[in-house]
């Protein structure tokens, strides 16, 4: 089941209501959902998407999350409704793990995303 980009919006704002406000404190650019397809040009095309990430730069600390690669893995994967909100549910929280990682000077979640992306690589045979 396929979402247009406002149905995913709608559905990213209701799933976004119960987390804990605190979490979303220091995130001066909040929350964005961008059109944008994200691949990661490391892997064979189609084989590896960026649905979100964490961003603390000269424009402060917000989330983008990718409509297109949430759109590109449902197509591929046959995604009903319900896995749409997991999957959105899902990486904003993995998103909000960061910013809350970010805050405190840790760095868990980097460092197990950077071992995950290690072994992906050498699955896939791409460069580190």
């Amino acid at each position: 089941m396929g979402l247009s980009f406002e149905e995913a919006g709608d559905l990213l704002d209701v799933l976004a209501e119960p987390f804990p406000e605190a979490l979303f404190d220091g995130l001066n650019g909040g929350v964005n959902l961008l059109e944008e397809l994200r691949s990661d040009p490391e892997f064979p095309v189609g084989e590896m998407y960026i649905l979100g990430e964490y961003c603390d730069d000269l424009l402060g600390r917000y989330i983008n999350l990718y409509y297109g690669s949430f759109a590109a893995l449902a197509e591929k994967e046959g995604w009903t409704e319900k896995d749409w909100a997991e999957e959105l549910r899902q990486t904003l929280s993995h998103e909000l793990t960061h910013h809350m990682e970010a805050r405190g000077g840790l760095h868990a979640l980097d460092d197990k995303d950077a071992a995950e992306l290690s072994a992906w690589r050498a699955e896939y045979g791409a460069s580190e």
